[in-house]
């Protein structure tokens, strides 16, 4: 439920509203405008009927239902778009921002040649994984704490806010000492104890949308982080699984697009993982852009025939160099369609 109040409610009337829906076991958020105050019930206390006597309460202007099922992330109860700030670096807003680095961190010597040169070619943050999810136990795991070293030394030289994994809830307190970011992987979107974890967090959170996962549980999954009191979520469209077996995933851009009409929250897109091809990773970001994406996650490698993780879909330096500057670049148009 959605309680428009007045342009002239007072302070104490808008404190009498919240006050009324705690009493009623729902959460109250409060979301002040310029022009006036709206306040959002949330919750299912099995005392809605109750709420509706708001309506005659002082101040309120109206009591509009929400009808979508992610209350805080839908765009209902907030239509101003949602600016996350990652350590300086502001996502959502007007301009585009681009997070790259290595799949995995696998040395320090790897990981500052990778920091350096997507720094140098206008990355505006690293990412690097210290704690890697992988199909079989067999593969790199990840270097762990002393990965998370390396990430914070790379920091510190380059200015880059940092962004990497967490995987499970025994990690998020260790993660949050060096990371600026903490990113949910797609295998662990539906995770709700770290979900729940994280919600108490005071780092923003990069949430990927798992490759089986609609639209509508990939904002469910975002609305636990909202509703548990972290409001800097970032979502991250990483491919899907289809019947396409050329690729790895299928880089579903009409989800960008309808994520950010139902949704707040910045968006971003990640081509290496929803394609698996570094050869089409350029015109895919181009694409997500143009759909509405609010920046990129590129995986950058010094070396990718050498990666531990995820070479055939990562680009080095010098690849991503030229792909910034082609970004850079106003799109062509072709009979005003975006080429």
């Amino acid at each position: 439920m959605i309680v428009n109040m007045n342009p002239e409610a007072t302070e104490e009337q808008i404190q009498h509203v919240i006050d009324r829906i705690k009493e009623c076991g729902f959460q109250a958020h409060v979301i002040r405008g310029a022009e006036r105050t709206v306040i959002g019930a949330v919750g299912n206390s099995g005392r809605r009927g109750e709420l509706e006597g708001l309506q005659v309460a002082p101040g309120v202007a109206a009591l509009v239902p929400i009808s979508q099922p992610f209350k805080l992330v839908g765009r209902e109860l907030r239509s101003e778009r949602t600016v996350v700030d990652v350590g300086g670096v502001k996502i959502g807003g007007p301009n585009w921002v681009v997070i790259a680095g290595p799949c995995s961190v696998e040395s320090r010597a790897q990981l500052m040649e990778a920091a350096r040169g997507v720094q140098a070619a206008g990355a505006h943050l690293l990412r690097g994984g210290a704690y890697k999810p992988r199909t079989s136990p067999y593969d790199f795991q990840g270097l762990g704490i002393e990965a998370l070293e390396f990430l914070r030394e790379a920091r510190e030289e380059t200015g880059l806010p940092i962004v990497t994994e967490v995987m499970g809830t025994e990690d998020v307190t260790l993660v949050s000492e060096y990371a600026d970011m903490l990113q949910v992987g797609a295998r662990n979107m539906q995770n709700f104890p770290l979900l729940r974890r994280l919600a108490k967090t005071d780092r923003p959170v990069l949430l990927k949308r798992g490759p089986s996962a609609t639209v509508k549980e990939w904002l469910l999954a975002a609305e636990y982080l909202l509703s548990g009191g972290n409001a800097n979520v970032v979502l991250c469209e990483r491919g899907i699984k289809t019947f396409e077996s050329e690729l790895r995933n299928t880089l579903d851009l009409a989800a960008i697009a309808l994520a950010k009409e139902l949704s707040h929250l910045p968006v971003l897109a990640d081509p290496s993982h929803g394609t698996g091809r570094r050869s089409v990773i350029p015109a895919m970001s181009r694409a997500a852009i143009a759909a509405g994406a609010d920046g990129l996650m590129i995986e950058v490698h010094p070396c990718p025939e050498r990666a531990l993780s995820d070479g055939a879909q990562s680009l080095d330096v010098t690849a991503f160099a030229r792909l910034m500057q082609d970004m850079e670049r106003p799109m062509a148009t072709r009979a005003g369609v975006l080429v």
